[in-house]
């Protein structure tokens, strides 16, 4: 492949579409969050994350594997579990059978909360619209830059698809 592959080009732009639609969405599910319940997306992912746990075998998660569920770093989940603890909403313990081990739980205040924060979450990503979202039209106008403002002739439109536009 060369830096002018069509199939390279197409790589790129796709790449680069799926990572300004995730920021659209998430910006759209952070706006509603914090407007309605005081929470950022992160909050949310690390109270449904712990809000799972069991009291099976293997149903509490050690920190690192609540930071890799929530795709932070070991440092940054433990910074934003102080955060959630000192609001009342987790709560850390010792393992029973690990005294090195520390286990975090939500308390009912924050179950309470995530319960409250829970459809606001749905409808962005899941409302039915006759219409597609502001991005996907932009998408698909979008494309190299000699064909930035022709549309993709194809039905539906592609996104950067690589084949002649001309």
């Amino acid at each position: 492949m060369t830096a002018t592959d069509p199939a390279l080009t197409a790589l790129s732009q796709g790449w680069c579409a799926l990572s300004l639609l995730h920021g659209r969405i998430e910006a759209h599910i952070e706006r509603a969050l914090q407007a309605g319940h005081d929470l950022s997306v992160r909050e949310y992912s690390l109270l449904d994350v712990l809000s799972r746990q069991h009291d099976g075998d293997g149903g509490h998660l050690q920190m690192k594997q609540v930071a890799d569920a929530v795709v932070l770093s070991q440092s940054a989940t433990t910074r934003l579990v102080t955060r959630l603890e000192d609001r009342g909403l987790l709560e850390r313990y010792l393992c029973p059978t690990d005294r090195r081990g520390i286990y975090t739980n939500v308390t009912a205040a924050g179950l309470k909360l995530l319960d409250e924060a829970r459809p606001p979450m749905r409808p962005p990503c899941a409302r039915p619209s006759t219409k597609p979202p502001p991005i996907l039209t932009w998408l698909r106008w979008s494309g190299s830059s000699r064909h930035s403002r022709r549309r993709c002739p194809r039905e539906p439109p592609c996104i950067g698809c690589g084949h002649d536009r001309s």
